[in-house]
């Protein structure tokens, strides 16, 4: 399709549910889009989801999915949005045509609440996946129940299938739920930050529409193909047109896959809880680091002290 030599994953459309909410009606049959340039309408249902992903032939697929947002005060919302999951994935099930060659992944919902999860968690597993998703996180809730429903889904689903946490994309997000027992992430964000002007490097976030980067000659980061052929004052002046934008998603792309092989080699060696202390030094120098994280990270058996 892309001439691609990875693997290549495809997401149902689900999220749109949350992103585009005011223009979409939620029904058992499907989602009910709304178009917000000419108003016309488009239903997605689980069977259309499978179609599309058949089409495209990706490696992962993701089953349609009921997303509730985390932040949401409705608990019955939340039961409604898990049991419409379970039967949706059913759904996909039955309608996915190609299931020897491409994985269709579950989607595990319930919000932060515990017993919900743990059902969800249960039901899921039942339907025996190649691989599981966790969902409905990393949407503005609380950094200290979110780690906790991290775990909780970690502790449960099978251990030897990919365990892949959806919307996550901070550096710390991603050493901590690694450390957690999560295999796969994916996250707008390096895409986004790109966007406003923001490179991920290894001296940390450097906002480049800055003025005083006008006349950096510095290379942005050596790590990277982009980082190491562009200074931080052509960067500077580049975001001013797309051109910008485009290279500056390349080069977050790029650091954040190449942070990630580091982090896989640790575990590989054995030497990811050095990994995780040298990170953390580099990113607190000052010793002041999140208390989500190093309780987290004590949970996982890493100590910071």
């Amino acid at each position: 399709l892309m001439s691609c030599d990875g693997n290549l994953l495809t997401d149902s459309g689900g999220f749109q549910m949350v992103s585009l909410l005011k223009l979409a009606k939620i029904t058992e049959k499907g989602v009910l889009f709304q178009s917000p340039v000419n108003g016309s309408e488009m239903l997605l249902t689980p069977e259309k989801s499978m179609q599309i992903q058949n089409q495209i032939g990706a490696d992962i697929m993701m089953a349609l999915d009921d997303v509730c947002p985390s932040t949401c005060d409705d608990y019955k919302r939340f039961v409604e949005a898990s049991d419409r999951t379970l039967r949706w994935i059913d759904r996909c099930i039955k309608a996915h045509k190609n299931k020897h060659r491409q994985n269709l992944y579950g989607i595990v919902q319930g919000g932060l609440d515990a017993k919900l999860r743990d059902y969800s968690l249960k039901e899921m597993i039942k339907r025996d996946l190649p691989g599981y998703a966790i969902g409905g996180l990393a949407g503005g809730e609380d950094k200290a129940l979110f780690w906790r429903v991290v775990k909780q889904c970690c502790d449960v689903l099978p251990k030897d299938k990919p365990r892949y946490l959806m919307g996550v994309g901070y550096t710390l997000d991603l050493v901590v739920c690694s450390a957690l027992g999560c295999d796969q992430f994916d996250c707008v964000y390096p895409a986004r930050t790109a966007r406003f002007g923001t490179a991920m490097t290894s001296e940390g976030l450097i906002p480049l529409k800055k003025r005083k980067y006008s006349c950096d000659n510095r290379i942005l980061d050596p790590t990277t193909s982009v980082g190491r052929n562009y200074s931080r004052g052509f960067l500077h002046e580049a975001l001013k047109e797309s051109t910008g934008c485009q290279l500056l998603t390349m080069h977050n792309i790029e650091f954040l896959q190449n942070f990630m092989k580091r982090l896989r080699a640790s575990i590989r060696d054995g030497t990811f809880p050095d990994f995780v202390r040298d990170f953390m030094k580099r990113e607190h120098p000052d010793g002041k680091y999140p208390q989500w994280a190093v309780n987290a990270l004590r949970v996982a058996g890493i100590a910071l002290t």
